[in-house]
C-alpha cells in the first residue's frame, strides 16, 4: 500500500511568557489549511501530535500540557493601523479538536517579535536601537494588543535580565498592553453582577465573580471549595475528583455567562471560560522552592487551563485578574483587601506577578480601558515542521 511522503512547512517554535507554541505565517501553510476549517484543524493537530490517548504528544511538537499545546498563525493585517493579524489555536491533547474561542496572552509576547522577523512590520517602523511598537489585531477575540519590542542594532533583542516566575532563564522584557480588554459584544460582567450565587449540582451554591476581560473567567473563593490558595499542581492535577469538581464549576459558570446553551457544550469548549480560585495573602513555597511571603502579594490566585491547574498563570487570565481587582466588590478585589486599585501583585504556583488595569463605570456599567503586563519571549527553533502529506486531507 503506497504512503504519502512527509511535507515540510516553514515554522518557528517560540516561547512567549510561560507558554510555548508553533508559529506559522498564513502564506506558508498548505493551501487547504490557509482558510479556517477541517483541513487546518487536522494539520495543526498532526503538527502538535494530537489526539494522543497516552497524553504525551510524543509524535509531535506539543509538550503534553495546555501551556505547550499551542499554535499561532500570523497574517497581513485586516484592520487599519495594525501591523499583523494574530490567530491562536489551543490544541487539545487527547481529543481531536482545536479550540479557537480565545486568545493566549502569554504567546502574545512572542507575536510582536515574530511579526518583525516574519516581514509583517514595515522597516521604517523598526528603530535601529530602542523599542518597536507593534500593533496586533487579535483575531480570535477581535481586540487590539500593543506589544513593545526591544530592538538592538536593528534586530529583535531576546536576551536580557528580566526575570519571570515560571520561566527558568532571564530574557528581554516585553511590555504588552491589552486595549479595551472587556468583551465588545456584551457586558464585562455578563450577568450584571459583580458577585453571583452560582448553583453547581453536587457541589452547592458558590459565590462567584464572572468576568469577560482578557478571557472569560470564573472566580470563586478558595475556602468555599476546600482550598487555601497556596496549592501547587500536584495537589490538584493528581486528584480526579478535584478536576471533575472544577469542570462542573466551569460548565455551569459558562452556562450562566451565556457562553453555552447547555452544560454538555462545555466539553467541546475547553479553552474558555477559565476557572480560578482566590484567597487572601499567605506564606507558601513556590514550585521552584522559593519562599513567598504573604507581604509580597496582594492576593493568591490559582487557575485551571484545559482541565488542569496551570503551573503559573495564563496571560489572558492575568488580564482578568487585574481587571477584576480594579473593580471594588469583586471576589478578586475583596481578597486583595478591597478598595480602588490600578495594579495588583498576585501569587501563583510558580511565584508572583504584577499586572495593572484601568476600569471605570460608564452609564452604570463597568468597563476597562486597558490592562498591562510584562512578559518575555524567545525563538527556540526555526526552520520547518514535517507532517505526512495526507494528514490534513478531507
Amino acid at each position: 500500500m503506497p504512503h504519502q511522503p512527509q511535507i515540510r512547512i516553514p515554522a518557528t517554535y517560540m516561547r512567549g511568557g510561560t507558554s510555548k507554541g508553533v508559529f506559522f505565517r498564513l502564506q506558508d501553510l498548505p493551501e487547504p489549511a490557509q482558510t479556517p476549517g477541517e483541513a487546518r484543524d487536522k494539520l495543526l493537530l498532526r503538527v502538535i501530535g494530537s489526539p494522543d490517548p497516552y497524553q504525551k504528544q510524543i509524535d509531535g511538537m506539543g509538550g503534553a500540557t495546555s501551556s505547550t499545546s499551542k499554535t499561532v498563525i500570523l497574517a497581513a493585517p485586516t484592520q487599519p493601523d495594525h501591523d499583523v493579524d494574530y490567530l491562536f489555536g489551543q490544541v487539545s491533547i487527547d481529543k481531536p479538536f482545536v479550540d479557537w474561542s480565545g486568545n493566549c496572552g502569554n504567546l502574545t509576547a512572542a507575536v510582536g517579535a515574530f511579526a518583525i522577523n516574519g516581514g509583517f512590520v514595515a522597516k521604517e517602523r523598526i528603530p535601529e536601537n530602542g523599542t518597536a511598537t507593534i500593533r496586533i489585531w487579535q483575531a480570535n477575540i477581535k481586540k487590539t494588543i500593543i506589544a513593545h519590542i526591544p530592538i538592538t542594532n536593528g534586530e529583535v533583542q531576546e536576551t536580557g535580565d528580566f526575570e519571570l516566575d515560571g520561566v527558568t532563564f532571564p530574557a528581554a522584557e516585553i511590555q504588552v498592553e491589552f486595549m479595551d480588554p472587556a468583551d465588545a459584544e456584551g457586558s464585562m460582567f455578563p450577568t450584571g453582577n459583580l458577585v453571583d450565587d452560582l448553583e453547581v449540582p453536587g457541589i452547592g451554591t458558590l459565590k462567584a465573580t464572572m468576568i469577560n476581560a482578557g478571557i472569560p473567567t470564573i472566580f470563586v473563593n478558595a475556602e468555599d471549595i476546600g482550598y487555601k490558595g497556596t496549592e501547587l499542581q500536584d495537589a490538584i492535577n493528581g486528584d480526579e475528583n478535584a478536576l471533575a469538581t472544577f469542570e462542573r464549576i466551569r460548565a455551569h459558570g459558562a452556562l450562566k455567562m451565556g457562553l453555552i446553551r447547555h452544560v454538555d457544550e462545555a466539553a467541546s469548549r475547553q479553552h474558555t471560560p477559565k476557572v480560578a480560585f482566590v484567597a487572601e495573602p499567605a506564606d507558601y513555597v513556590s514550585s521552584s522552592g522559593r519562599n513567598i511571603g504573604a507581604g509580597e502579594v496582594d492576593v493568591l490566585v490559582r487557575a485551571l487551563s484545559m482541565g488542569k491547574l496551570h503551573h503559573a498563570m495564563m496571560g489572558t487570565a492575568s488580564v482578568a485578574i487585574a481587571t477584576a481587582a480594579a473593580v471594588p466588590g469583586t471576589l478578586v478585589n475583596l481578597a486583595a483587601g478591597g478598595g480602588d486599585r490600578t495594579s495588583v501583585t498576585f501569587g501563583h504556583p510558580s511565584g508572583t506577578l504584577q499586572v495593572g488595569a484601568e476600569a471605570s463605570q460608564v452609564n452604570g456599567q463597568w468597563t476597562a480601558t486597558k490592562a498591562i503586563m510584562s512578559r518575555s519571549a524567545r525563538v527556540l527553533m526555526e526552520g520547518w515542521v514535517r507532517v505526512p502529506g495526507d494528514s490534513f486531507a478531507l
